[in-house]
């Protein structure tokens, strides 16, 4: 009897460790956080961010609307800068150096001798001079001239104005012979930086790039600020080369700034490689970074479910319908998705433009993660059944050494029965 009292414990036991079994496999199946995973799952994207203590987002879908809003707002000089037309002509400012000469229509006025043959021609060239701090230039027997805030076809005028009563039919020709106001400072990767003066003809921003030297890096790494009256606008440099809408004019006294900043996002999820992948080129779009990235994984990808994640400023996000109300701060974090499971998505990706540091996420199908749950499940009656069958086969072979028959032990359902061996 003490056998099968030892017996009977043992049943309970089994059916207590298989109790255990099916708890463990419903809380597995109600609870997602248990199954391995290289990010979030869509539905945990679709289902927005409801944890107080994380940073919440905004989810966008990739419309052609979003993505002509996008294309707008990418970095560009001529979003910041839209007036195409030249800029005013070069006024005079303190300390610019300027070269007059005096003409007059015959000898024995005010500047040319009555003697002929004492000097040839019928000009008189005045000594350079700079600008003094009054704004002024000195001509003889016309005193102080204003040339501060006036062109050099204003300042000849001028002069003449002031001499047409005493010298006979005056003209006058005014130029610069060094420019110390009308710069422009050329700074960062470039051959020579420096202050160079600006051009009495309009050029244009690659033009004075050109001046000082050229750019000193890659062109695809390069990139270009320009700083006027106060406002900034970036672009990268291919873009002054490829869109020559960006390649805007320079005005006096504008700062440019080159710089070289390698262009990189990160991949995670269902792809082919999961790292950090350098565009290499000036741009790349969102089809051309998923190629370079391997594409999807065909045994794995959910093609409904490509994320990407960016910070956007505030008035782009309002631009593409996002409700910025509950967000701080003048950058809103917004998960874009696109569907690759229809055929008209792979259109908007060849014109969704990458930024840097951007991050693409493809989520596993549901399929993935079943299948994932039922290995879990699999393992975890695995780990509970086989110290039972190792306990029932120890117990036949003691019988079976001490010479009796050998216990037959058949499991039906969750309750084991045991035929004792015959008396």
């Amino acid at each position: 009897m003490s056998r099968f009292r030892g017996e009977g414990a043992t049943v309970r036991g089994v059916g207590i460790l298989l109790s255990f079994t099916l708890l463990v496999s419903h809380l597995a199946a109600g609870g997602c956080a248990l199954m391995p995973a290289s990010g979030p799952e869509s539905w945990d994207v679709w289902a927005g961010q409801h944890d107080p203590k994380n940073v919440p987002y905004a989810f966008v879908r990739i419309t052609p609307k979003v993505a002509s809003v996008l294309a707008k707002a990418s970095p560009r000089l001529v979003g910041e800068f839209p007036d195409r037309s030249r800029p005013k002509d070069i006024r005079f400012g303190d300390g610019d150096v300027v070269g007059v000469t005096i003409f007059e229509a015959s000898s024995g006025g005010l500047f040319i001798p009555a003697e002929a043959g004492v000097r040839p021609g019928n000009f008189i060239t005045i000594p350079n001079q700079a600008v003094d701090v009054n704004g002024n230039i000195s001509i003889p027997y016309a005193g102080a001239i204003r040339a501060r805030g006036r062109t050099q076809v204003e300042v000849q005028q001028a002069i003449v104005d002031a001499l047409k009563d005493r010298a006979i039919e005056p003209q006058a020709v005014v130029s610069i012979v060094e420019q110390r106001t009308s710069l422009i400072t050329v700074l960062g990767d470039v051959t020579r930086s420096g202050r160079i003066p600006a051009q009495l003809t309009p050029e244009r921003i690659v033009d004075t790039i050109s001046r000082a030297g050229g750019i000193a890096g890659p062109g695809p790494d390069e990139w270009v600020m320009l700083e006027r009256d106060g406002r900034r606008a970036l672009s990268p440099f291919g873009a002054l080369v490829y869109e020559p809408a960006n390649n805007v004019y320079v005005h006096p006294n504008d700062i440019i700034y080159v710089y070289r900043e390698p262009q990189t996002y990160l991949t995670f999820g269902a792809l082919g490689n999961q790292q950090q992948i350098p565009f290499g080129a000036w741009r790349i779009t969102l089809a051309e970074a998923v190629a370079k990235a391997g594409g999807l994984v065909d045994a794995a990808a959910d093609p409904a479910s490509v994320f990407l994640y960016r910070g956007e400023t505030r008035d782009v996000a309002e631009a593409m319908g996002v409700d910025c109300s509950k967000f701080q701060g003048p950058i809103i974090p917004v998960i874009y998705n696109i569907n690759f499971r229809n055929p008209g998505s792979y259109f908007l990706a060849t014109t969704f433009e990458m930024r840097n540091k951007d991050v693409i996420q493809v989520s596993n199908s549901v399929s993935v993660e079943a299948s994932k749950f039922l290995t879990y499940v699999r393992l975890v009656n695995a780990t509970i059944n086989d110290p039972v069958n190792y306990a029932i086969n120890a117990y036949t072979l003691r019988n079976l050494i001490k010479g009796g028959a050998a216990t037959t032990a058949v499991f039906t359902g969750a309750t084991p029965i045991i035929t004792p061996p015959a008396p």
